[in-house]
């Protein structure tokens, strides 16, 4: 702890572990297989958003429009698919492309002018915000085909128990196998490395929560096709942002852009490509948004939306400093957000409980943050 080395992990954990024990203990029906299931649908759209997020906070700057360009998603794919009559395939990898290139966009600009990324941003918060209602017109939405593939991404499931027993044995296998091949590369550089017991038992734990959650999953309907679809793409940015040259890139300028630039770190490529990255996955969760009604987002939810995405990126270990924060932890963020909203709804609670739930809980993971890079500082490590 006084090495800087509390995460924030742990600690969201063990608040997401009280807060169902406590809403559990109030409510019966919070723990069962119905409602669990129903939180790992709902968390997926907020939870896409949030994945984009991470890498612009890992760039240290901050994406606010996220919000907006998903409204504007959910609007482009509805009027393609409606009033153009494209297929529905072309019009939803439209409004992926369309949530892609406003990053470019944003990031472009913010590259090459230099001007803040947030301030960028929020002009594109106002104007795609703005472009919205203007398509929209007076009718203030559009409905879609409520049987086609973007409104059966949240109703669709697998029910085979294979599906999600053999997902938990997936994920727990390549746990293992990462963290120990990891443990052997920093072993033979004369690095620090974690313990071969600590990872047997951090195996055992996931194994524990995984297979506790495919046993929940399987009480109801089976696996949710979009909880699948988000722990791909969780675990796919994830070996980008972590594993990958580019993800070392991002880090990299996040934490000293011009001892980056000097290093040969092509500056502008990586801003623009992070923006590509969060309008490209705002999209992708507006369209995941807008599946259980069949129609596009209501535009004034935008703000929410950010704050929401925002929260969930930031709960769950991305810095608000840069250079920290993984895929994960959107997971792990958006779970205790969409936990605490269920609860909320469940116990009949004003919905204006969660947001002072989740500032309180986000104030704090801030403030971890800050005395964590204040610790490492004077351990001469930050």
């Amino acid at each position: 702890m006084r090495g800087g080395e509390v995460g924030r992990a742990p600690i969201v954990l063990g608040l997401l572990v009280t807060a169902w024990l406590v809403f559990a203990a109030v409510d019966g029906h919070f723990l069962s297989a119905r409602n669990l299931s129903g939180i790992s649908v709902d968390m997926v759209g907020i939870g896409m958003v949030a994945l984009g997020l991470v890498f612009v906070l890992a760039l240290g700057e901050i994406d606010l429009s996220v919000g907006s360009v998903a409204g504007l998603a959910t609007v482009v794919f509805a009027l393609l698919r409606v009033r153009a009559g494209l297929p529905e395939v072309i019009a939803a990898l439209a409004a992926v492309l369309t949530g892609a290139a406003i990053g470019a966009l944003h990031g472009f600009l913010h590259a090459k002018s230099r001007i803040p990324g947030y301030v960028v941003t929020l002009a594109g918060l106002l104007g795609w915000y703005g472009l919205a209602l203007y398509l929209l017109g007076a009718s203030g939405t559009v409905n879609f085909d409520d049987g086609g593939l973007v409104a059966s991404l949240t109703g669709a499931y697998l029910g085979h128990p294979a599906a999600a027993y053999g997902l938990a044995a997936l994920g727990t296998a390549a746990f293992l196998f990462t963290s120990y091949r990891d443990l052997r590369r920093h072993k033979a550089a004369g690095m620090p490395y974690v313990p071969l017991g600590v990872l047997l038992l951090r195996t055992a734990a996931l194994a524990a929560v995984v297979f506790a959650a495919a046993y929940a999953l399987d009480g109801f309907q089976g696996l949710p096709v979009a909880l699948l679809v988000f722990l791909t793409a969780v675990a796919a940015l994830n070996y980008l942002l972590r594993r990958m040259p580019y993800g070392r890139k991002v880090f990299a300028l996040g934490s000293a852009a011009e001892a980056a630039r000097r290093a040969g770190i092509d500056v502008t490529s990586v801003r623009v490509s992070v923006f590509v990255i969060s309008g490209a996955m705002a999209a992708l969760g507006g369209l995941f948004l807008a599946s259980p009604t069949a129609s596009t987002i209501q535009p004034l939810g935008s703000p929410t939306l950010l704050l929401n995405a925002l929260a969930a990126a930031v709960l769950g270990g991305a810095s608000l400093y840069g250079a920290r924060g993984t895929a994960w932890s959107a997971l792990l963020g958006v779970l205790f957000i969409q936990s605490i909203a269920s609860g909320v709804i469940l116990l009949g609670i004003q919905a204006a409980i969660q947001y002072m739930i989740t500032a309180g809980v986000l104030l704090a993971a801030v403030l971890i943050d800050s005395a964590s890079r204040r610790a490492q500082r004077l351990q001469g490590r930050a």
